[in-house]
């Protein structure tokens, strides 16, 4: 199994717990640390919209939570027929954590493509501002 399509099994597995009653748009998202350890994260919505958090958030801080701070992939899988890249917020944690990773985008039928964060988030806001 390839690096890639091992993220993306991942990300499938964990959108499984997705909890999604509103949208009923499920996504699970993986990312792989530096250290080969896969985080994965899925989406969690609250009655009130503004306080769900996105998959990719979680699987980043659940990762951060164990120490881990090098990342060198993230996949975010969904069931639409588009590939479904991350949010906005998600793309500004994705570059202040993991910075300029390949973002693999696939969906339950098959699909997939890798994207470099610098595409997908190409001025960003980072320490260089500051």
């Amino acid at each position: 199994m390839s690096d890639h399509e091992s993220l993306i099994t991942a990300a499938k597995q964990v959108r499984e717990n997705a909890h999604a009653p509103y949208s009923n748009f499920r996504v699970g998202a993986a990312v792989r640390a530096g250290s080969g350890r896969i985080f994965g994260g899925c989406n969690i919505e609250n009655a009130t919209f503004g306080l769900t958090v996105c998959a990719e958030r979680i699987a980043i801080f659940k990762a951060l939570s164990e120490g881990e701070r090098n990342f060198d992939a993230i996949a975010v899988v969904t069931d639409g027929e588009r590939l479904t890249p991350p949010c906005g917020a998600c793309r500004q944690i994705i570059w202040e954590f993991c910075g300029d990773i390949p973002v693999i985008l696939a969906n339950l039928g098959g699909q997939s493509e890798t994207t470099p964060m610098r595409e997908l988030f190409p001025k960003p806001f980072d320490s260089s501002n500051l």
